[in-house]
């Protein structure tokens, strides 16, 4: 196979190949975009006309308002990371869900989808499950393989569950080709696809996969009880305790999902404002 025809492949390659280094992100990207590009130059498969364009495609993205809920999002999870909501919410939950056998993975699974549909990232999840997680579940006997993909797997929910960065960025992409492919076709008064209906059509399906994890989770405990057992009762710790800490720790995150997720289902505000609310909030 030609060269040429694999660079987008050796791209891939070369940028996950960093990652996995250490090095950071964006320089990440940018090095191996421009070192690709270079290259593709070289090879004749880039034309360096396109860089001529560059300046507007910047002044463009700097002036999208779709884009400026990214970093309001990325905001407002980096809030809930800091506040310790996150980490109240997973401790008051695996309490109460651990006295039943696999309950921590149900707790996991759960505060992941919250903390998915608070942020709208996915690092902060990972991270805060990960630290504090993980230890637990692996102390109390559960299965390494079972404790580390099931936070994987929660971990994942912010790439689907609303407000989700990507499908912003999604939104703001398919709706410009949307539009040109109408007017392609003759239609001068095309129909918009906003970030919005992403959200819309994503949530449903968001859910039903934290549904599938703890379906799972419960067939593993029934099938493998040695997989996942029960915590022990803390006797230093009443029932009605318990409940009242868990409903302090709940109100924060589901008055934010609802105040994001609400003005934007509800057509009372574009997901960027909602993305600014939801970081006042925050």
């Amino acid at each position: 196979m030609d060269l040429r025809d694999s660079l987008d492949v050796l791209m891939f390659v070369a940028a996950c190949s960093v990652l996995l280094t250490g090095f950071p992100v964006a320089f990440t990207l940018a090095g191996v975009a421009l070192a690709f590009g270079l290259i593709g130059m070289a090879f004749g498969v880039f034309d360096f006309g396109f860089m001529a364009a560059l300046p507007q495609r910047i002044y463009g993205n700097m002036t999208n308002d779709v884009l400026i809920a990214v970093p309001l999002f990325v905001f407002m999870g980096t809030m809930l990371e800091r506040s310790r909501v996150a980490e109240d919410l997973l401790e008051n939950m695996g309490r109460l869900f651990g006295r039943l056998r696999g309950g921590l993975g149900f707790s996991v699974s759960i505060v992941g989808a919250l903390l998915a549909a608070s942020t709208g990232i996915v690092g902060a999840t990972v991270v805060t499950m990960g630290l504090l997680a993980l230890p637990t579940m692996l102390r109390r006997g559960y299965d390494a393989s079972l404790a580390t993909g099931s936070i994987a797997a929660a971990g994942t929910l912010g790439q689907i569950i609303p407000p989700s960065i990507v499908l912003v960025l999604l939104g703001d992409t398919l709706a410009n080709s949307y539009q040109k492919a109408q007017l392609e076709q003759g239609i001068f008064s095309p129909e918009t696809l906003s970030v919005g209906d992403l959200f819309a059509g994503a949530l449903i399906p968001g859910l039903m996969l934290v549904g599938f994890y703890i379906l799972y989770q419960v067939f593993r405990a029934a099938v493998d009880p040695k997989s996942s057992p029960a915590m022990p009762v803390e006797d230093d710790i009443s029932t009605v305790e318990l409940y009242k800490r868990t409903l302090r720790a709940l109100v924060p995150p589901v008055a934010l999902i609802v105040a994001v997720m609400g003005s934007i289902l509800g057509g009372i505000a574009t997901p960027t404002e909602a993305a600014a609310l939801g970081a006042i909030g925050s």
